[in-house]
């Protein structure tokens, strides 16, 4: 559809025809509107544009893949919430990357548990890498809840997810992990 066929003004009538239609187009005017928005956003959260521009694909995406899921009546805040979202998953990520093991290695050559030290420290890049491996709503759900020990009320509130679908992907988010954690020690 082209942007002459396209007269309705609110997001809500957009919303509207995009879920009668599925109409990516109309979608992506829609996400077009919201660009800045989303830039700032996550500017506001990263600190730096090259991250930000890529948090902002990101949650395009994620809108894309989303959006046909839910009924949403307030747009606008619902993708500030989901890029305010993205960003502190991507934040929190970021803070718990465990050091090299190189860096590792090097500050303990001298421990009798040297051996214990660098099996736990492959046990955390695999853990790392499987949560990498979930989806977003499950890795930030699972790492709110085992690593940051937040409560699922807690998670509910920080996410927007209702307790129900914080339930749900952290459940399928701690099968799923042992899942691609027990692949990653049979391919070893």
């Amino acid at each position: 559809m082209s942007e002459e066929n396209l007269p309705y003004k609110d997001d809500t009538e957009l919303l509207e025809l995009f879920s009668v239609t599925k109409d990516n187009e109309i979608l992506g005017r829609l996400l077009q509107r919201y660009t800045y928005l989303l830039l700032g956003v996550c500017m506001k959260y990263l600190n730096n544009e090259d991250e930000a521009k890529d948090a902002v694909q990101q949650v395009f995406l994620k809108v894309i893949h989303e959006l046909p899921r839910y009924k949403v009546e307030y747009f606008k805040s619902w993708i500030y919430t989901i890029a305010r979202n993205h960003c502190l998953m991507l934040l929190r990520l970021k803070n718990k990357m465990p050091s090299p093991l190189s860096e590792n290695i090097a500050s303990v050559t001298e421990d009798p548990n040297l051996e214990q030290i660098i099996q736990k420290d492959i046990q955390l890049n695999q853990l790392n890498f499987a949560l990498d491996q979930l989806n977003d709503e499950q890795k930030l759900c699972v790492t709110l809840f085992y690593l940051k020990k937040q409560t699922y009320q807690q998670i509910a509130e920080l996410s927007g997810f209702t307790l129900m679908q914080v339930k749900s992907f952290i459940q399928n988010g701690k099968r799923n992990l042992k899942m691609k954690l027990l692949k990653m020690q049979e391919n070893e």
